[in-house]
């Protein structure tokens, strides 16, 4: 046998010249082998592959839809549509209110105005009566931004939602989105558009506890549904989207939002040609009527379990609708104690002081917050006399300028971004500003227009910052909020705890650092926990542990985060000691306490609302009295309330803190404050000589965030201190407007004369709002 590979035909090359065995000779039939895939090339699927995969993928999706269709039956309606109650517990476990008898009124398709069902059509599913029972696009991205973690969404049609109100649970999850999908589908095939939307609005959630059009046309409007006219329909059709939120009675400070929702349907109904726009252009904002409370939420209870619900919410902790079905057992952080001494220190300080002989006494309301600062908790709130009678609660309303309790943010901004003025000096306690009444803050030696009044238009010359924050002084503050920057002002505010959209936040420019701006007394007691707790923010809460038939509920990480530095934090700290301690200051109500304390005062526009925010090293409490006219809603001045001339933040605020943090922390050490602080600062101030800071200067504070707002290095605002000013007159009534010399220029405005720490701000806000404010 001969073993020559190239002989057997079993490989080897060929000898030269000779063509291979299995290659066939030129011109036979056959087809050349196809190379082999090599390389990368192994790992690209062929399109066999890729062809064989979409079909097996298809009929898995086939046979599933098939699956699911047959599987799934219509189910009797849900346990929701009876809801349960919802028990709400303070934080030692003990009830502190039961709320859920479900309020519901099923009317007949015949019963709702033709306008006010193609306003829900409008706001909810434009093309239902011509559109499958399903919209699976929407459907999947839903799902993908549920599944990535961009927020729950429903993708849902108007048969969807019915399906999900009446027969299923409210919980958004695939499973339950599954069978909503198929139910849905074989509900359309079942029964009438009409009988869907029928259905869809009667057991669909207005707020107010409201289950149905006719229970929502009765709670905002007194009527029934059959009476509601376009612009009423077009209104309950937007609560439908946030029930809570655009309720404008108990949120007037989300008006503009509900407004232009509002806008949006009607908008929608032109387009769909079922509104012509002569009629679109006539139709005007229909204000709702008062709420109802119920009697089980009187005092203080309603105003409580609003916020908490609020905090649910607004934290997607679980959806008005399936919070509003019942069943949820949930423990407050409301402690029974301290929240009692909150109502009596109120009462006592404030209420008990008021007459029905002064016509003046029946527009005062008070909102308190007071929150632990090491946990974040909220432990107190008062929201109003009773929520059967004033249902706005005070403590939670964006409505009111927070005057001079802004100051401390200016100074902590200047601390923590290392500002200097307008000569190149740091800005410290003990820099020194001209504070003279109508003084034009300049920038960049130029005018910016903004020359705000000090109170009774009082010239108070060379002061440094400590003792201009002890008397308040605007002149000073204006000028240093100049030489931080607006927007880091801003960004400081936003990073202690105000809210981002609070209301004239963003467009007060140079007059944000007097309190123009209007975030609610929560919001300036999240601040104020934040300098107590050393510039470490923990989101506040207002809920320890919610349960649903025995399982418990995820609640938000609420983490510690550096807001300012600690050095920025306790130099602001050190100022506000000051503002109760010395005998100068506007804030000394407060030494009744009987603790080591550290706050400010403020007042609001015309004496519309006086402050105060203070806290101990353990408890930060912020309180404010307000002017507001019950038939209306309209902000009143407050001047001669109570018996007292003005009423500013160092009057019954401070007096009501000092009783409160006195009752809440009694039988606890009276610790002092441990502070770190930035060079220039006294460690402990003193009525006439402060005293040198004992800690070694720190370095440069880097910014809580950047700006573009440039350091200034123009010409000198400060000069060398001089003797300490004489004391404050007693203050006056301010009669007069101001002069040329404030009139505004380059966009820096300039505000009207405040009370001793007031802000003074652009005019009246007298704007209508339903009665039972």
């Amino acid at each position: 046998m001969n073993d020559d590979p190239q002989q057997d035909g079993r490989g080897g090359p060929a000898p030269e010249g000779e063509p291979r065995p299995d290659t066939p000779p030129p011109g036979a039939k056959g087809r050349a082998s196809r190379p082999r895939r090599t390389g990368w090339r192994r790992l690209v699927p062929t399109w066999r592959m890729v062809l064989g995969a979409f079909l097996l993928l298809l009929l898995l999706i086939g046979g599933g839809l098939v699956a699911g269709y047959l599987l799934v039956d219509i189910p009797p309606a849900n346990a929701a549509a009876q809801a349960q109650s919802n028990v709400y517990l303070y934080s030692d476990g003990s009830q502190l209110a039961r709320s859920g008898k479900v309020n519901r009124e099923n009317v007949p398709l015949a019963q709702v105005p033709k306008t006010v069902q193609r306003a829900v059509l409008a706001a909810e599913d434009r093309d239902f009566y011509s559109e499958s029972a399903v919209d699976p696009i929407a459907m999947v991205r839903a799902a993908w931004n549920t599944l990535s973690g961009k927020g729950k969404q429903s993708g849902s049609t108007i048969t969807q939602q019915f399906v999900k109100n009446y027969y299923l649970r409210q919980e958004q999850t695939l499973t339950r989105k599954a069978k909503e999908f198929f139910i849905s589908i074989k509900l359309d095939r079942e029964r009438s558009k009409d009988e869907i939307l029928e259905g869809y609005l009667n057991t669909s959630y207005y707020g107010r506890n409201a289950y149905g059009i006719q229970a929502a046309a009765q709670a905002y409007y007194g009527k029934n549904s059959d009476q509601l006219n376009t612009a009423e329909g077009a209104y309950l059709a937007t609560l439908l989207n946030a029930p809570s939120a655009y309720d404008v009675a108990a949120h007037p400070e989300n008006r503009g939002r509900a407004l232009g929702r509002w806008n949006y349907v009607l908008d929608g109904m032109v387009k769909k040609k079922w509104l012509s726009p002569s009629a679109r252009k006539a139709l005007t904002f229909p204000t709702p009527g008062k709420a109802t409370a119920p009697t089980g939420l009187s005092g203080q209870r309603g105003y409580l379990i609003e916020a908490i619900r609020d905090y649910l919410t607004n934290n997607k902790i679980v959806d008005d609708q399936t919070l509003a079905a019942g069943g949820y057992r949930i423990t407050t952080t409301i402690d029974r104690p301290r929240q009692d001494a909150l109502v009596d220190a109120v009462r006592t300080r404030l209420m008990d002081q008021l007459s029905d002989d002064r016509p003046i006494d029946k527009y005062v309301r008070a909102g308190g917050v007071s929150i632990d600062p090491a946990t974040g908790e909220v432990v107190a709130m008062y929201g109003g006399t009773d929520f059967t009678k004033q249902y706005v609660n005070a403590a939670t309303t964006r409505e009111y300028q927070v005057g001079s309790i802004f100051k401390p943010i200016v100074f902590a901004s200047a601390v923590a971004n290392g500002s200097v003025t307008q000569d190149g000096h740091r800005i410290t306690p003990e820099t020194v500003y001209n504070g003279d009444s109508k003084r034009m803050a300049t920038n960049h030696g130029q005018s910016t227009g903004f020359a705000p009044e000090n109170e009774d238009d009082r010239d108070y010359g060379d002061i440094d910052v400590t003792t201009a924050t002890d008397k308040s002084v605007n002149a000073v503050f204006a000028q240093m909020g100049i030489d931080v920057g607006p927007d880091r002002v801003k960004d400081t505010a936003v990073a202690l705890g105000v809210p981002p959209d609070t209301p004239s936040l963003a467009s007060s420019q140079g007059a944000i650092s007097l309190g123009t701006a209007t975030p609610s007394v929560l919001d300036m007691a999240q601040v104020y926990a934040t300098f107590a707790n050393h510039g470490a923010q923990r989101a506040y809460t207002l809920v320890k542990k919610v349960t649903k038939g025995g399982e418990d509920l995820h609640l938000p990480e609420r983490g510690d985060k550096t807001a300012i530095p600690r050095e920025a934090a306790d130099t602001t700290t050190s100022i506000l000691r000051s503002v109760v301690e010395s005998p100068n200051g506007t804030g000394t109500a407060a030494q009744a306490a009987g603790r080591p304390a550290a706050g400010k005062t403020g007042t609001a526009e015309q004496d519309k609302a006086a402050w105060f925010a203070g806290y101990t090293p353990d408890l930060a409490t912020v309180v404010a009295v307000m002017g507001k006219d019950p038939s209306n809603g309209a902000q009143k001045p407050l001047y001669g309330a109570g018996g007292e001339a003005r009423v500013n933040g160092g009057g019954f605020p401070a007096r009501i803190w000092a009783d409160y943090t006195a009752r809440a922390l009694e039988g606890r050490p009276a610790n002092d404050f441990d502070l770190q602080l930035e060079g220039g600062a006294p460690q402990a101030p003193s009525p006439s000589e402060p005293l040198p800071s004992t800690a070694p200067p720190s370095t440069t504070a880097p910014p809580t965030a950047p700006s573009t707002t440039p350091q200034t290095t123009a010409p000198p605002s400060t000069i060398p201190p001089t003797t300490e000013p004489e004391p404050p007159t007693e203050p006056e009534i301010p009669t007069e407007e101001p002069t040329d010399s404030t009139l505004p220029t380059e966009g820096f405005p300039t505000i009207e004369p405040g009370g001793p720490d007031g802000p003074g701000g652009p005019g009246e806000t007298d704007d209508a709002a339903p009665p039972g404010w």
